[in-house]
């Protein structure tokens, strides 16, 4: 089995890098995003890549990338773990198109979607399968007019987590209270 530990080194210089562009673009606001979701979801993209794309893409990347991303997910979709974490990938792509599949890495499913005539009742799909693999916490992910005839192809990456603190906050301890990230804001406890 392939080493996880390349993978994790090159998501977290990943992660980083893209924190800090995100960042740049928006100094006041807050910035929530899974790198993880995001680097898989690019990873099931180079399967089908070809050509000046797949070069670019494999740059940075190892040989086994995609072996070590299919252990990773089984290690974080374990059923007996301590947390609820569903990792879940699909990919929704025109009929008439021919697409590399991606069952084996990243137990995606590839559903074939008539995005020409029906490219609104494709979205509904998508929508319906988003909310229902995030335990019903993302609705709507696909707002209409966002899919047109021209699209050939969507790839959707839900990751849903439930877990407990490792250390938990001191209930006397925990408010509520306004959160900012561009200001520092102390409290006193006594």
């Amino acid at each position: 089995m392939a080493s996880a530990t390349p993978l994790s080194k090159a998501n977290s210089a990943f992660s980083l890098t893209l924190l800090k562009e995100l960042s740049n673009n928006d100094k006041t606001g807050n910035i929530f995003f899974s790198p993880f979701s995001i680097s898989s979801a690019l990873a099931m993209v180079m399967l089908g890549a070809k050509g000046n794309t797949a070069t670019q893409m494999s740059e940075d990347c190892q040989d086994d990338v995609h072996s070590s991303f299919a252990q990773l997910l089984s290690v974080l979709n374990k059923s007996d773990a301590p947390y609820s974490l569903s990792v879940a990938n699909r990919l929704y792509g025109e009929q008439s198109y021919q697409f590399v599949e991606v069952c084996k890495h990243y137990n995606a499913e590839l559903e074939a979607v008539d995005f020409i005539k029906s490219f609104d009742a494709a979205r509904l799909n998508i929508n319906s399968w988003v909310e229902k693999t995030t335990q019903g916490k993302i609705k709507d992910l696909l707002a209409q007019g966002v899919l047109d005839p021209m699209t050939r192809l969507v790839l959707v990456n839900a990751i849903y987590f439930k877990g407990l603190w490792n250390k938990q906050f001191k209930q006397d301890q925990t408010q509520d209270a306004q959160f900012r990230v561009n200001k520092v804001i102390l409290h006193e406890y006594c």
